[in-house]
């Protein structure tokens, strides 16, 4: 793995520095203006730092914390890892890979806040739910719920014939369940409310750049 550069060393030690004095972390344009700099210069010295397993960021705005960081409370302090499973279709229903890829750092407000003890993280594929805000490579957070908690127009994981989408959820006459897109590319699909399961609701949005 490549060594981080003189710049992103600086990048590190300002993060941390920032942590201990605001109990926060900053946010790109604070890092920009601290070094005097562009903010897509930030965006790339965070992408590499990223790439070299140095730090990892959270959902929330002010989400950059050290993953390696030389004082370790840190990373309790401001964000609480959690799996990152295998991709997940946002078109129609697909085969997901349910493998753990790895672990992505989240602001504990926000699974405090949702009350998602089990959270689990899972990377969108395709843009049927792009109109919400939801893109190709994005990855959500979910909380696992009782099918009998959701609500119309949830964003769900529902499981469909042992495959995976992501997708509001909207009951139907007839005992069904409308799984409806947010594209007008796609058409809603309908199935017997016995044969969906609920896995999940998404309850925040983790995009790296």
């Amino acid at each position: 793995m490549k060594k981080i550069t003189e710049k992103q060393k600086n990048i590190l030690d300002f993060i941390e520095d920032f942590l201990e004095r605001e109990t926060m972390a900053p946010t790109v344009h604070e890092i920009a203006e601290h070094f005097s700099i562009e903010a897509s210069t930030v965006f790339a010295h965070l992408r590499s730092l990223q790439q070299k397993k140095q730090l990892a960021r959270s959902s929330k705005t002010r989400g950059t914390v050290q993953t390696k960081p030389r004082r370790k409370s840190h990373l309790l302090s401001f964000a609480l890892p959690i799996p990152l499973l295998g991709r997940i279709n946002a078109g129609l229903p697909c085969a997901s890979n349910e493998f753990k890829e790895g672990e992505i750092y989240v602001d504990p407000e926000l699974l405090e806040r949702k009350g998602a003890k089990n959270a689990f993280a899972l990377r969108i594929q395709g843009d049927s739910m792009r109109d919400l805000g939801i893109y190709d490579a994005d990855i959500v957070i979910v909380k696992q719920i009782n099918a009998a908690d959701v609500k119309d127009s949830d964003i769900v994981v529902a499981l469909v014939d042992n495959e995976n989408t992501v997708k509001s959820y909207f009951s139907a006459p007839g005992n069904q369940l409308e799984l409806r897109p947010a594209n007008a590319s796609f058409q809603s699909q309908f199935y017997p409310a016995c044969e969906v399961v609920i896995q999940g609701k998404v309850i925040g949005l983790h995009r790296e750049y």
